[in-house]
């Protein structure tokens, strides 16, 4: 059983993530493999430069991020030639490392952390969803308080997502990270049970 975790910027995914780890899960973490991808040598980064231009280069041979982020940001098709050159390569490296795993630890659900689960492909893969929800208001004071930034701009990155509610209407599971962390431990100790039990009826 692949378990699809995502959620909304300042929602708190990535103390959800690290709980799950305490409690013994493998996470597959689709951020760690978006790096990977466009590594120096790898040819995802030689299809960027084709795509892209040097410029999208540091001095040293790395991916300038920010140089590429400021393309394809006001961009819709940059982003979208993007996404084609690096999300198969992302998938196909997610997949692997599950399949490893699941070769020494048959009838373990394995998580996929996953930022932007609901808006691409990678949803078709996973067998289940988890959202780590927060109220707009909490969201909204996490994210101000975390990047510094003014309520404007903090609103701004939040519309810029997929909404939360219609997040909660696609999920599975859903993780209220609103309220204290012991609240939320609890949530998540009751979901990786459930998921575990699942995981082990559908292997037998």
């Amino acid at each position: 059983m692949i378990v699809g975790l995502t959620g909304g910027i300042a929602t708190g995914k990535s103390t959800v993530t690290q709980m799950l780890r305490d409690l013994g899960a493998f996470v597959v973490d689709a951020d760690v493999w978006a790096r990977r991808v466009v590594e120096p040598g790898t040819p995802g980064l030689r299809e960027i430069v084709e795509a892209f231009g040097p410029q999208v280069l540091r001095p040293d041979g790395t991916l300038d991020r920010a140089r590429l982020g400021a393309i394809v940001f006001h961009d819709e098709a940059a982003r979208q030639r993007l996404n084609a050159i690096t999300h198969p390569k992302v998938r196909a490296g997610m997949k692997a490392e599950t399949e490893r795993y699941r070769a020494e630890h048959p009838g373990e659900p394995v998580v996929w952390d996953v930022p932007l689960l609901f808006e691409g492909e990678t949803r078709f893969l996973v067998d289940v969803t988890v959202l780590v929800w927060c109220d707009e208001k909490t969201q909204l004071h996490r994210l101000m308080a975390r990047n510094g930034l003014d309520e404007a701009e903090a609103m701004a990155r939040i519309r810029a997502q997929m909404p939360l509610e219609e997040k909660r209407r696609m999920a599975d599971y859903v993780i209220d990270n609103g309220g204290d962390l012991e609240a939320t431990r609890l949530q998540v100790e009751r979901v990786w049970a459930n998921l575990c039990a699942a995981a082990r009826v559908e292997d037998a």
